[in-house]
């Protein structure tokens, strides 16, 4: 497993206006937890954390975190937990981290690639890709990048299962076994438009109410 080294410093300040002066100057507030730990406020620079964040792992990626506390330095092994975004610039706000052991089974998110081409589609079918990520449960250090799964031999109305997926040596996968993950549809065949304005339904003729009589209608004729 290759080694990312993320630098960051305790962070005493809080609150919005600060976290918001600490994104100016380029530093992005983040916070570590740990089980049985308090978490810890830190501050990491936003060009050396986005170049993390955009490693092939991406958000899967197994960090050792070095700390800068009053002058002093220690090592934190961490998982990216949450990365929030503003909604409008997609800009990182903020960072969640989780402190974790390498010898501790942990549970992640992991995307499912579709590889090869299916029969189905040579054929004009659809290929669908339903579900696009399977939760695992394996060590931090086999973290798979992804999972495949093979398409060649489906046909159309054929589909592939999670249960049907083939995870690497270590890796559990804990989603569901019988949802599927891509299925190849038929072909969406064009009615002719003249088949199509035989099957529209003419619309009810609408039977509107005569308008009253004028008032002076309505009284009753003198009896002659």
């Amino acid at each position: 497993m290759e080694e990312i080294v993320l630098n960051a410093r305790t962070r005493e300040i809080k609150g919005k206006q600060a976290c918001r002066r600490l994104r100016q100057e380029g530093f992005v507030p983040a916070v570590i937890y740990g089980k049985d730990e308090e978490p810890l406020n830190l501050e990491c620079e936003k060009k050396d954390l986005l170049k993390v964040l955009h490693t092939r792992a991406g958000e899967n990626v197994v960090l050792k975190l070095k700390i800068s506390k009053n002058r002093e330095e220690f090592n934190r092994t961490a998982l990216v937990k949450e990365v929030q975004h503003d909604p409008l610039k997609g800009e990182v706000l903020h960072v969640d981290f989780n402190h974790i052991s390498l010898t501790q089974l942990i549970k992640v998110e992991i995307p499912v690639e579709a590889k090869g081409e299916s029969k189905g589609v040579k054929e004009g079918g659809v290929l669908e890709h339903i579900l696009w990520q399977v939760e695992v449960e394996c060590l931090p250090t086999q973290i798979p990048e992804k999972i495949d799964a093979r398409v060649d031999a489906l046909e159309i109305g054929d589909s592939i299962h999670v249960k049907d997926l083939i995870p690497p040596p270590g890796v559990k996968i804990l989603t569901d076994p019988e949802m599927a993950v891509i299925c190849v549809e038929p072909p969406k065949v064009e009615k002719p438009a003249e088949e199509k304005a035989e099957e529209e339904v003419a619309e009810p003729e609408v039977i509107r109410e005569k308008a009253a009589p004028p008032e002076e209608e309505k009284k009753e004729k003198p009896s002659e």
